[in-house]
């Protein structure tokens, strides 16, 4: 099993600052994929971001690219997603979730998640 744990959420003013970390306990060498979603009030969970293992290979969603970055410290089982310039269309409930890299941008690619962090960007 892999147990994931996120942190660093808050409420932050547009144009403020964030960092997300997910760390990741476990079976961790069954994980290849790091993915960020993110899930509004009344909308569908959405894919943000995603690294591979090796960190060599990113992956965003386009209306996060040049504002947010994902990144992962191998030698701390840790995940981050930094993120910049926010915006109040931003404000949901954020995800780490982990997989075997098969693919990256859909829910149905992580077989593991953590329990969601609030990110709330007021205006």
């Amino acid at each position: 099993q892999v147990q994931l744990v996120e942190s660093g959420g808050g409420l932050v003013q547009a144009g403020g600052s964030l960092r997300l970390s997910c760390a990741v306990s476990g079976r961790t060498f069954s994980i290849v994929a790091m993915g960020w979603f993110r899930q509004a009030p009344g909308k569908e969970r959405e894919f943000v971001a995603a690294i591979m293992s090796n960190g060599g290979y990113t992956s965003y969603t386009d209306s996060v690219k040049g504002r947010f970055t994902v990144s992962r410290d191998t030698d701390k089982n840790t995940a981050y997603l930094q993120m910049n310039s926010l915006k109040p269309e931003d404000t949901a409930v954020y995800y780490c979730a982990a997989g075997p890299g098969r693919g990256l941008t859909t829910r149905y690619d992580y077989a593991y998640w953590g329990q969601g962090t609030q990110v709330t960007v007021s205006s």
